[in-house]
């Protein structure tokens, strides 16, 4: 059980890396808009049209595909302050309870994002200034909930085999 638990860790933390590679382009197409913007306001008196729009549009791109990597590196908030007063068996216990919690949460999130950006599609929703469709954006970020459920299926595996052998 522990190879298969290994090898879908590697997978998970694999996609991971791959989906934080598109947050890190969209960090630096977010990085150039902006400045071309203020380049184009301050030096040609002409600002890109829709810029703070496809700004807006980045950040959802920038925070959706960083989530699934800021779990592998454990960059989320986190409460120890009890659990860790608890004997090794509590804390997997607790660790795996709360890992199953994340599966349901971020199950639900691709689900209800799926759903909605499925509504957006078919209504037509665009934006306002250069009516870029809002669907893809709404569709990322159920694709990027995927990734994150695997890690938090890999902790939770793994810490249910570590309550169980102690």
């Amino acid at each position: 059980m522990t190879g298969k638990i290994e090898r879908l860790e590697k997978f998970a933390h694999s996609s991971s890396h791959w989906v934080n590679w598109v947050a890190g382009v969209g960090l630096v197409a977010m990085l150039g808009l902006i400045v071309a913007d203020i380049i184009g306001i301050k030096f040609f008196r002409h600002p890109i049209p829709g810029a703070i729009e496809m700004v807006a549009f980045l950040g959802v791109v920038v925070t959706a595909f960083a989530i699934a990597f800021t779990q592998v590196r454990r960059g989320h908030i986190q409460v120890e302050f009890f659990v860790m007063r608890l004997p090794q068996r509590a804390q997997a216990g607790v660790t795996a309870l709360v890992s199953l919690l994340g599966i349901a949460l971020f199950g639900l999130l691709a689900w209800q994002s799926y759903d909605f950006g499925r509504t957006l599609q078919v209504t037509g929703t665009v934006s306002m200034t250069q009516r870029i469709p809002f669907y893809p954006f709404v569709y990322a970020i159920a694709f990027c909930c995927l990734p994150i459920c695997l890690l938090l299926v890999v902790d939770f595996l793994k810490s249910v085999t570590k309550a169980v052998k102690k």
